[in-house]
């Protein structure tokens, strides 16, 4: 599918004309053409990337084929640069899809198999406020890569709310069967938003540099605010990340002290017992002189003697906290 929007001196004057019309617009002067191509044909794709524009035949090889990392290429005529747009919810997991862009003097033309969000709300903004002047490329250009990271958003929202219920659940004494398996879902969805931001604030900084001839110095702030909050995303993520793992030290340093208390409850009955296994071991051995055993007293004595020392040893654990 091909739309396309026609700017001239600025101001936009038609939607989606002919493509076999394209290539003598783009040469009108104070022309401006935004071509988009959603899941084309391998005819479209032709027409418009060969035929209509002459982009270089890398470019073109590249825009065809999926590219799993961001890339950034200037030729002569045009820059050839690829994104990375994020779609996420809890139900599923991180994936990402593929936006190709070519920027020229007077065009700029957008390659996408998959339907992507931020195109749509680029689009839909334009043709709703026509009046709106747009005075070169380099702006759709960045309108797009605006709309990409701030559909971070509600994803990073979700990890956070994620994030919070694990703490809470460490907080709670959560059972280890249900935490384990979050605590490592939440690990590896962390490290996939790190692997996919990245490299998209690397290519965002080279662009916001100014030494893109294709990119106006008025652009140039903009896109450094762009690369900005993509490294405030990078590290937001990061400190997740450290979070959680500090989350799961206190959750092990509580499961084992909770371990050792129970250790210790052991302990402490184990040692009250030992009086009555001395005395009663010591008691039932057959000797054939023993006073005690004659006394008429002799087992209220051992009584006595097994109940004085499990009381004495009682008082000690106490106060040592042992029971």
């Amino acid at each position: 599918m091909i739309t396309t929007l026609v700017y001239r001196d600025t101001r936009f004057v038609a939607a989606n004309p002919p493509p076999d019309t394209l290539a003598a617009l783009r040469l009108e002067p104070n022309v401006m053409l935004w071509v988009d191509l959603a899941n084309p044909t391998a005819e479209e794709a032709k027409l418009i990337l060969e035929s209509t524009f002459g982009f270089h035949p890398l470019a073109i090889e590249d825009c065809l084929s999926d590219s799993p990392l961001p890339k950034l290429e200037e030729y002569d005529d045009h820059l050839y640069l690829v994104m990375h747009a994020v779609d996420y919810s809890r139900a599923d997991k991180f994936s990402t899809t593929e936006l190709d862009l070519f920027l020229g003097r007077n065009f700029i033309v957008t390659f996408h198999r998959q339907p992507l969000k931020p195109v749509q709300a680029a689009l839909d903004r334009y043709l709703k406020s026509p009046a709106v002047a747009v005075r070169g490329p380099d702006r759709f250009a960045h309108v797009l890569l605006d709309l990409m990271v701030e559909a971070y958003k509600p994803a990073l929202d979700e990890l956070r709310q994620e994030l919070d219920q694990i703490e809470n659940g460490v907080m709670r004494e959560m059972d280890s069967r249900e935490l384990f398996p979050r605590v490592i879902a939440l690990r590896k969805e962390l490290s996939t938003l790190r692997q996919i931001v990245r490299p998209q604030r690397e290519i965002a900084t080279v662009l916001s540099q100014g030494k893109i001839r294709l990119i106006r110095p008025i652009i140039v702030p903009y896109l450094r605010d762009l690369a900005e909050e993509l490294s405030r995303i990078e590290a937001q993520v990061y400190s997740w990340a450290d979070q959680l793992i500090l989350s799961f030290r206190v959750y092990l340093n509580k499961s084992g002290h909770a371990a050792s208390q129970g250790i210790k409850v052991l302990t402490a009955l184990t040692a009250l017992t030992l009086p009555v296994f001395i005395i009663g071991g010591w008691y039932g051995m057959n000797f054939s002189n023993m006073r005690e055993t004659a006394s008429p007293f002799g087992y209220l004595v051992a009584f006595a003697l097994t109940a004085a020392a499990m009381l004495c040893l009682f008082v000690m654990l106490r106060r040592k906290r042992w029971l």
